[in-house]
């Protein structure tokens, strides 16, 4: 059997069906969410996209030609300003300070952040190119799934609301562009070229002259990095639910 990036989707379908109904997710899209959980949310993926851009910028440094080095600092750049001008537009309209990101304190990402931060930067530091790839994907792909779920139950509960009086008066503006965002276009084209990438690195090794066992352990330590960043993803919503805090001592 062929493994490709789907291979590892289906693996962790189980989660991710789980996930896309996340009572966080769920909530801000029928106005329920209070709005001190999503500005929680918010800070925390500002600084979680400090470390996944640092991240997306070593797998760079690995890639094993010019044209995807280029793509992965693209990527980077991507995290690291284009989805954090939305972020930071939030803080705007709230009129609160973002992040400081510069800052190294452990203690500003809270503890499903800081799990989730220095799992990748584990992974993109001590292994490989196509491991640092698998590990990197699930932010990606969940995320526009997500989204893309959201965006359906966002027109479905829409449809349902009598004037004045449903989940569209309800949600925040912030709720809706968050949706918009991830539910895009254009996030969906760097979500599927990205997914190209690691189908091209599982295709490499594949037909690589390696052992028939090396093959199997690298596409299986992939699989297991997909997973385990699927886990993650949905604990980071887990903890915006409660507003997890390190514990006072």
């Amino acid at each position: 059997m062929t493994v490709t990036a789907q291979t590892f989707w289906d693996a962790a379908y189980p989660m991710i069906s789980v996930t896309e109904k996340h009572p966080f997710l769920v909530s801000m899209v029928d106005g329920t969410l209070e709005e001190d959980n999503f500005q929680y949310y918010v800070i925390q993926d500002t600084l979680y996209l400090k470390d996944y851009a640092d991240c997306l910028r070593r797998v760079a440094d690995k890639a094993p030609t010019p044209e995807d080095k280029k793509r992965l600092y693209d990527y980077a750049t991507g995290a690291s300003e284009c989805e954090l001008a939305l972020h930071n537009s939030f803080f705007k309209e709230w009129k609160i300070d973002a992040p400081d990101c510069s800052n190294d304190d452990p203690k500003q990402q809270m503890p499903n952040c800081l799990l989730y931060t220095s799992y990748l930067k584990r992974v993109v530091a001590t292994e490989s190119y196509a491991q640092g790839l698998a590990v990197l994907l699930p932010c990606f792909w969940v995320y526009m799934h997500v989204g893309h779920v959201m965006l359906k139950l966002r027109e479905s509960l829409d449809g349902e609301s009598t004037a004045g009086d449903g989940a569209k008066e309800r949600r925040k503006p912030q709720y809706d562009a968050w949706i918009d965002k991830y539910a895009g276009e254009e996030f969906e084209k760097g979500v599927s070229d990205y997914i190209a990438m690691v189908n091209a690195e599982c295709e490499r090794i594949q037909s690589s002259d390696d052992e028939d066992s090396k093959v199997k352990a690298a596409l299986e330590r992939m699989q297991q990095h997909f997973i385990m960043g699927c886990k993650l993803e949905h604990m980071f919503w887990d903890q915006a639910s409660t507003k997890l805090q390190w514990p006072e001592l």
